[in-house]
């Protein structure tokens, strides 16, 4: 079995609670994930099924949530599953306070993760240290964030603001909360998360366990060809003769393939003639010729 399911995670699961069940589900050892959710956030967690764990780093790395923001609220988790450190009501906080703060957390920015976050340091997770009360100094983190949206705010003793945010990887969402309620200067904390987007793969299409294990009862389950899950690759069609060279760890050179190299070096999608996904490549404009190198080769080696 090879390829990708698109599964929308439950809140209360860990992701590693979430690979656990997919291998008793499909009964294989080799399951891995493309971006650790939250255990109290859901939504697009994408599953890679078989050899196609080695083709994750290659999926495509933008993401997207769903966030409601706590206003008035500081917690040692940065959301409402850790314990609240201080509360100050903000009945007074209006939509047009907040709107004209939101580009400070657009773009390239700079953040401070969770100290209870799955960011390792000498080996350990951050929240293993501070579960232990040690003392944990996060790295400082840039990351990019493209889009924050507002859905909806409900005023109150303790507002709420609830955000469409597109951003790429490594992002923290419940820093976005945490250093928004900083800015307001009444605290703010993740109230919930669903995570829309992530690797490609949309919330629409998503799949829950029970509608794997039904499909599992009924033998209509199918992992998402790999060749569709890396649709964002551009493809490199070779002939019998050449795909077996390549298979074998070859590097191949030519005056020319089936595409337009847009860069000096490229990341592409290696395939058949007739479509048969071989694996990942390097494409490089070397002179006047341009020179396939192999970088995961999932095809039988003949």
């Amino acid at each position: 079995m090879l390829g990708f399911v698109n599964l929308n995670k439950p809140p209360g699961l860990t992701s590693h609670d979430c690979v656990a069940k997919m291998r008793r589900l499909l009964k294989l050892k080799r399951i891995g994930h493309g971006g650790t959710l939250d255990p109290a956030a859901m939504g697009v967690l994408p599953i890679a099924v078989g050899n196609a764990t080695r083709l994750l780093p290659f999926l495509p790395s933008q993401k997207a949530y769903r966030a409601k923001i706590r206003l008035g609220t500081k917690t040692t988790t940065d959301d409402l599953e850790g314990e609240v450190i201080s509360t100050q009501p903000a009945p007074e906080l209006t939509l047009d306070n907040i709107t004209p703060l939101l580009p400070k957390f657009q773009g390239i920015i700079d953040q401070i993760p969770p100290a209870y976050s799955a960011i390792q340091r000498d080996g350990k997770r951050l929240y293993e240290l501070a579960r232990k009360g040690e003392k944990v100094e996060v790295p400082l983190r840039t990351v990019e964030v493209n889009k924050i949206e507002v859905l909806q705010f409900i005023s109150g003793e303790f507002p709420e603001l609830e955000v469409n945010i597109e951003c790429g990887p490594g992002t923290y969402i419940r820093a976005i909360a945490r250093d928004l309620g900083e800015t307001l200067g009444v605290g703010g904390t993740l109230a919930t998360l669903t995570r829309t987007k992530s690797c490609g793969f949309n919330l629409s299409t998503s799949l829950t366990f029970e509608q794997i294990e039904k499909q599992l009862q009924q033998q209509t389950f199918s992992p998402i060809p790999v060749a569709i899950a890396l649709s964002n690759l551009t493809p490199v069609n070779l002939s019998p003769t050449e795909a077996k060279r390549w298979c074998q760890g070859q590097r191949l050179r030519k005056h020319t393939f089936n595409t337009e190299l847009q860069k000096s070096k490229e990341v592409v999608r290696v395939q058949e003639e007739d479509g048969t996904f071989l694996g990942i490549g390097e494409l490089i404009k070397l002179d006047d010729r341009l020179l396939l190198i192999p970088k995961t080769v999932l095809a039988p080696r003949g």
